[in-house]
């Protein structure tokens, strides 16, 4: 009798097929992109492209402990130590290609600066430096808390302009028609990826939070694909079925709830459930693998601008600062763990506003660690699990003394 497909394996196997295809491609001489993560795939997913993307890959390289030397070999050649590490691993990995998990060079690259204005000169040097056609897709930021008529007619204009340069491109002509079934398609996705996510408010929750970064990665690469329904209606029934028995994801339950807040530690994210789980620190939720729920009509490109406008570090303090509150109080959060992520400063630099604004606002307990996404040298394990065991003191003071807040509020004397 065959083994039971769970959603872990389907992950796998999807996640496998994606670069192996990739590399399908290149061989029978396909045009292979690269994209930056929030790039609006429904664009290539129309014109059937094969793309891939460059983050996505350097936190795969640096979760399989491969990042170093990459980081060495960009180090050597210049790149400043200060630079994102996901754009000194893949600047390395262009010239080399050395990586345990390898994937095809571009023939046109796509960047979008919605998620990190930086991307754009990390993709102009790969433009440069391999002479291929770059499509930039500038969204600027929102210093409001929603994006601007102009600003909305602007995208809009970019959003024509890919197009027109994809067509150039492929020598294809974009299908309308068929832009409006990914459009769906990508909806429907984000809706059961935004079930999943919130399918952790149950207490005890259903799954770890690094499943969650896990499970990021197909909405990451394939969010307007039908394969990608399929594994999170899979997931979703695994869920509430460990719902419905009561099942938490640690054996011994949970005894702090935690949002993690900004990417995560790939080179040690081993270590860092490893001590999680010593300490019953559960992260129910994160503030990053949302930034991939994008609702908007489908045909509507007035939402469809509005939406790849409002991505995360895009966003003003404001509206930062409401989603996290609206995260502490739906999922229940004991306190915050805020990863102060060297290779991304503009994240790191909100954060101590954010801290401040959350905590005056919900009185949850707060506590930040240094760290980065995958450079392996910029995180200290015994610094991480100081950390932990600070939280938890803090966490079971205020739990304390809520509780004996709330016996003399009862007490009839």
């Amino acid at each position: 009798m065959p083994e039971k497909l769970t959603s872990r394996n389907l992950l796998n196997q999807l996640q496998t097929r994606h670069y192996t295809n990739a590399y399908t491609a290149k061989m029978k001489g396909q045009l292979v992109g690269w994209a930056t993560s929030i790039f609006p795939q429904e664009f290539c997913e129309t014109m059937d492209l094969t793309v891939v993307y460059p983050e996505n890959h350097a936190a795969a390289v640096a979760a399989k402990r491969g990042a170093l030397p990459l980081l060495e070999q960009a180090e050597s050649e210049g790149y400043s130590v200060d630079l994102c590490s996901y754009a000194r691993i893949n600047l390395a990995y262009m010239k080399s290609q050395a990586a345990e998990v390898p994937i095809p060079l571009p023939d046109f690259i796509l960047c979008c600066n919605n998620i990190c204005n930086t991307l754009i000169k990390w993709y102009e040097n790969i433009a440069t430096e391999l002479n291929i056609p770059m499509i930039l897709i500038d969204v600027p930021f929102n210093h409001g808390y929603e994006p601007t008529p102009a600003a909305i007619d602007y995208i809009k204009s970019e959003f024509e302009e890919c197009i027109r340069q994809l067509e150039t491109i492929t020598g294809r002509q974009f299908n309308f028609e068929r832009f409006q079934e990914v459009m769906k398609l990508s909806n429907e996705n984000s809706r059961a990826w935004k079930r999943a996510l919130d399918l952790n408010q149950a207490v005890p929750a259903p799954l770890n939070g690094f499943e969650l970064f896990n499970y990021m990665s197909q909405m990451v690469c394939a969010r307007g694909r039908k394969e990608t329904g399929e594994l999170f209606k899979l997931l979703i029934e695994e869920l509430e079925e460990k719902i419905s028995l009561g099942k938490s994801c640690y054996e011994d339950g949970e005894k702090c709830r935690v949002m993690w807040d900004g990417i995560a530690c790939w080179p040690h994210i081993k270590h860092n459930y490893k001590a999680l789980a010593k300490s019953g620190i559960n992260i129910v939720c994160s503030s990053y693998p949302e930034a991939w729920v994008l609702l908007y009509e489908p045909g509507n490109m007035d939402e469809l601008a509005r939406v790849y406008s409002m991505i995360g570090n895009n966003t003003c303090m404001e509206y930062q600062a409401d989603r996290r509150e609206g995260e502490v109080r739906n999922f229940k959060l004991d306190g915050i763990l805020f990863h102060v992520n060297r290779s991304c400063k503009v994240m790191a630099f909100m954060q101590y506003e954010q801290q401040r604004l959350v905590a005056a606002r919900t009185g949850v307990s707060i506590m930040n660690f240094d760290g980065d996404q995958a450079d392996p040298r910029n995180f200290a394990a015994a610094q991480f699990e100081t950390r932990l065991e600070a939280l938890m003191e803090i966490v079971s003071q205020n739990k304390s003394a809520k509780k004996s807040k709330e016996v003399m509020n009862n007490d009839p004397a």
